[in-house]
């Protein structure tokens, strides 16, 4: 990994790319923050709604994200990378322009963050597809580990500093810095030196058959197929999980927006100690292999969520925090452990023809599924309860575990 690591920051277009990359996840780890206090303290919004606010942000992936993969394939991707990060920052934007002349309601924060999940939808086909480019596929695994490490670092300290910010200056206001981000990020993208020609015009290739070859990639082939579905049924479970936790947390257990957000930093210090060990694992192990034990640790995580909470029955007492914040370690620690490996293994795995698509075709439907699982916790709580919609979330992430131990991925390496 060291010498991976030098070799690396001798590639001239990766510094920029890497500075970009975590800036943006520095301003986003203060909106993971900032905006569910603004959806359920400012707005007042009912769990149902919190869940059609958080999938509003991941609808445009399922309208869109088929057709934005087919497209990077077809355009130079540095560009659309700068203009998608410019757009967002103008989106977020306009969330505490409004709030200050007092325009802001639940229907319009849904709308401006549906026009930013268009943005994403671009911005993160781009940019997944952009980094083989700057990088050998040798130092794939290396790159995506830094990456991650930087946006680990940010879910470390932005939370905290999101709830402190949140308190002070209010929630709009720390999604402003969230907007500046983009901006930042947009600049830095701009001064990547990569290589970038011009994907060549294909005479009678229409838009379908491109996203046709795309999904027959990603579906048709041994490993990606049952990676694909069991990433796919973890967005699910992930958005759903997330959804009833923040109005667990900061309706049902009345945590402070300080507590709350120093839990989602514990799990970013374990996902930047995961992302730290991500390569030597996946050198070690294999990257099939990591994945799959990562993947066995948000089920237990989540039982242990739920066991806790369920037993309260009110207001938190010390030792349902302390399982929430050793919870939010371990899933944090497995998410660190696997993005690296997942990511080179899909990079590495498809041709840089494919990237978008690939790319696309795997973002659009798990944000999809993110989408359904944002809803669908809202809903379930509010019909079921929290012990039924934390129970649901917990099998749904033994079924993406299971999906991966019975596949493949078992023999898959990086190379």
């Amino acid at each position: 990994m060291g010498d991976d690591v030098t070799t690396l920051r001798r590639v001239p277009g990766f510094r920029p790319y890497w500075s970009a990359a975590t800036v943006s996840s520095f301003g986003s780890a203060i909106s993971a923050v900032a905006v569910p206090v603004l959806v359920v303290t400012v707005l007042h919004a009912s769990p149902f709604e919190v869940g059609l606010v958080n999938a509003a942000q991941f609808l445009p992936y399922a309208l869109f994200g088929l057709i934005v993969g087919a497209y990077v394939d077809r355009f130079r991707r540095k560009p659309l990378l700068v203009w998608a990060s410019v757009g967002r920052g103008l989106c977020l934007a306009t969330i505490p322009l409004l709030w200050l002349t007092g325009h802001l309601d639940l229907w319009v924060t849904a709308s401006a963050l549906f026009v930013f999940g268009i943005l994403s939808v671009v911005g993160f086909a781009a940019t997944q597809s952009l980094l083989p480019r700057i990088v050998p596929r040798s130092l794939l695994l290396a790159a995506n580990a830094r990456v991650d490490q930087s946006d680990a670092a940010a879910q470390t300290i932005g939370p905290g500093f999101g709830g402190i910010l949140v308190s002070i200056v209010t929630a709009p206001i720390a999604i402003a810095l969230d907007a500046v981000s983009y901006f930042v990020d947009a600049v830095l993208v701009s001064r990547v030196r990569v290589v970038e020609p011009t994907p060549e015009r294909r005479a009678g290739v229409r838009l379908r058959g491109d996203i046709a070859d795309g999904l027959r990639w990603t579906y048709g082939h041994a490993t990606l197929a049952p990676l694909a579905l069991s990433t796919h049924l973890w967005f699910l479970a992930n958005a759903a999980a997330l959804t009833v936790f923040a109005t667990l947390a900061l309706r049902t257990l009345g945590l402070p927006a300080v507590v709350y957000g120093a839990i989602l930093a514990v799990n970013g210090v374990a996902m930047l100690l995961g992302a730290t060990a991500a390569p030597h694992l996946g050198t070690r192990f294999g990257a099939g292999r990591t994945i799959i034990a990562a993947r066995a640790s948000y089920p237990i995580a989540w039982a242990a969520i739920a066991l806790a909470i369920v037993s309260t029955g009110g207001a938190a007492p010390t030792s349902t925090v302390v399982v929430l914040f050793v919870a939010f370690a371990v899933s944090g620690a497995a998410a660190g452990c696997e993005n690296a490996n997942e990511m080179s293994l899909r990079q590495t795995a498809t041709p840089d023809a494919l990237l978008g698509r690939m790319n696309g075709t795997m973002r659009s439907a798990n944000r999809t599924l993110a989408a359904a699982g944002a809803v669908a916790g809202g809903a379930l709580m509010t019909v079921a309860g929290d012990g039924v919609a934390l129970l649901a979330v917990t099998l749904v992430f033994a079924g993406a575990f299971l999906v991966a131990a019975c596949s493949p991925l078992r023999t898959n390496t990086v190379r």
